[in-house]
């Protein structure tokens, strides 16, 4: 049986197919390029490991207080290593990206402190966490103010907008590199460095702290490299490779990443305290497959973009725009493109392919929520998922694939999907 009959077993119409692959073809000389990158980013953290001596001690796990633990210990030097800053937290008790960009924030800022995003509206779970959305433990109930400047109609960053929002009572910023649910484009790492250093420019006491989920070696360099003070992540994402069964990260200056683990365990206790529990070997394993695994990611969110926009639907990026995270969103104009669209992502699962998502109140959110995601970890992106908000302009937002071959079959698959619906004509 051939790759093409194989394809027919899963269900894929013969026109579907053909019209895909030709798009596959096409795009032969990107994804070698990202091949390459892969392969940099691969290296470097192959050095990371051997520069803090990752040793088969290292992926044995503790109980009880964790004191001494060896795994984890080196891997938060590993995650320092990598990003090239003075200290890292990386802990299985950080349950997910809201969790630890949370912690970060709440650690860092006090009492009449000022948080600000000079990148427009923060991702939707984040509202909750800042106050702009009313909710129990909010920075707002803690005296913690927030100002927001958005991009300009262009995305250009607006500088004199956010040169006169930081004032005196200004601690924080917060840069979400990747889009959200917001069809605007994502960060690269070297736009995340000129706005940083306008910003020190005008007050270098400012915390610098990057929202880094989804963008992990998407790119050769990371935003610690031009100036963040923190990275954020979790690791049911890009770094932990589609292994790691929970976590989340921040690395950078010591300061703030001990403010963290203060807040993370209790006042003098820090980072002493707290149990890998058996999951460091998938930590390291996930974090040594994450280059490859992110590159196959890419190369789906391409293929999708491609697909796509040749239907004439609106995509972001566009079918030929330089990629600086996963997320390829889709802009269907209706819910019922979105439900179809996740309906062919749930259906290209190897796990609960069986079963069909439907929209729901999902917490965090300030609409119904569709989310399609058949994987080996629950709610982990950095395998085959999609979702979106049933609002408008009704944009789906998909990422993921262990393996460049799966992300490939289940945008195929959307695609029958769609045909099915009658969503869309092939050409």
């Amino acid at each position: 049986m051939n790759v093409r009959n194989m394809y027919q077993t899963l269900g894929i119409d013969e026109d579907v197919y053909t019209y895909a692959e030709n798009i596959c073809t096409s795009l032969k000389s990107r994804f070698d390029e990202i091949d390459r990158r892969a392969e940099l980013n691969q290296l470097k953290v192959l050095k990371a490991m051997q520069d803090a001596n990752v040793s088969e001690a290292c992926l044995l796990g503790t109980t009880g207080y964790g004191y001494n633990d060896l795994g984890r210990d080196t891997l938060e030097q590993v995650y320092a290593n990598l990003f090239h800053t003075q200290d890292a937290l990386v802990r299985p008790q950080i349950t997910c990206g809201t969790h630890a960009l949370a912690l970060a924030l709440m650690s860092n800022l006090r009492p009449g402190d000022e948080l600000l995003s000079p990148v427009g509206k923060p991702y939707d779970t984040l509202e909750e966490v800042i106050g702009i959305r009313e909710s129990r433990g909010s920075l707002k109930e803690y005296g913690i103010t927030y100002s927001q400047v958005n991009l300009l109609p262009n995305g250009d960053f607006d500088y004199e907008g956010i040169k006169n929002a930081i004032n005196e009572r200004t601690r924080l910023v917060t840069i979400q590199r990747s889009k959200g649910y917001e069809p605007r484009k994502t960060l690269s790492v070297e736009r995340i460095g000129e706005l940083i250093s306008f910003i020190k420019n005008i007050r270098s006491d400012i915390i610098c702290m990057v929202d880094n989920c989804y963008g992990e070696f998407v790119q050769e360099i990371e935003p610690t490299d031009v100036g963040a003070d923190m990275v954020v992540g979790s690791l049911i994402k890009n770094p932990g490779g589609g292994l790691a069964p929970i976590g989340g990260y921040i690395a950078g200056r010591k300061e703030c990443v001990e403010n963290a683990a203060y807040r993370l365990t209790s006042p003098g206790l820090g980072k002493e305290v707290g149990a890998s529990l058996g999951v460091s070997a998938s930590f390291y394993q996930g974090l040594f497959l994450a280059p490859t695994v992110t590159a196959g990611a890419l190369k789906g969110a391409i293929l999708a973009a491609n697909i796509y926009e040749k239907l004439g639907f609106s995509v972001v990026p566009n079918a030929t725009e330089e990629r600086f995270d996963i997320i390829q969103a889709i802009t269907f104009g209706n819910p019922e493109g979105v439900i179809a669209f996740c309906k062919g992502i749930q259906a290209a699962a190897p796990v609960d392919s069986f079963v069909t998502p439907e929209p729901w109140d999902m917490p965090g959110y300030d609409a119904k929520v569709i989310m399609a995601a058949g994987a080996f970890v629950s709610g982990s992106s950095i395998e085959l998922s999609a979702d979106g908000p049933i609002k408008p302009p009704y944009a789906v937002y998909f990422q993921g694939g262990l393996t460049w071959y799966h992300a490939k079959y289940g945008i195929i698959r959307t695609l029958q999907e769609m045909k099915k619906s009658g969503l869309v004509r092939l050409p």
